[in-house]
């Protein structure tokens, strides 16, 4: 499979398709990616911003970076989130490469730590990420894993 990787900041005419893709993938409303993604391409800072990985046309994986994922720790911020892949592309890479790209990237916005909040175990951890806390999530019975990933 070949694929390019998006930054939304960069292909604002990507947004409608970005933010219909991730309310259909997570079931929240498209009005919802679309406040954050119009607030990426307006480039106020480096946060909130939004990838999608592209093949030919098809976006087959995505995440977002935003600065609290709905959890109680507003301190631990920015967090990505949303990260998802097409069931029939992953064990490809893709969200590897999409992690890396966005660490790289917000690396170079001077931002040296990122978070991310998941019920997934021994997933990111392949890509440098390491569980730092349980975290709270808005509306959730039990607490998920907060994950760390330091970009420098």
């Amino acid at each position: 499979m070949k694929y390019d990787i998006i930054r939304l900041s960069a292909c604002p005419e990507k947004t409608e398709q970005m933010a219909a893709w991730f309310a259909e993938k997570w079931g929240y409303p498209k009005d919802v990616y679309l406040e954050s993604m119009e607030a990426a391409v307006r480039r106020e800072g480096a946060v909130p911003e939004w990838y999608a990985a592209v093949d030919d046309g098809r976006i087959v994986g995505g995440l977002g970076v935003i600065e609290n994922d709905f959890h109680e720790r507003k301190d631990l911020a920015p967090n990505v989130c949303a990260v998802y892949t097409e069931p029939d592309c992953r064990g490809q890479g893709i969200a590897g490469a999409l992690l890396a790209r966005v660490a790289e990237d917000m690396k170079n916005e001077g931002i040296p730590t990122l978070y991310l909040l998941t019920n997934h175990e021994n997933f990111y951890e392949r890509y440098g990420w390491r569980f730092f806390t349980l975290a709270q999530g808005d509306g959730e019975e039990t607490p998920a894993r907060l994950y760390v990933k330091t970009t420098e």
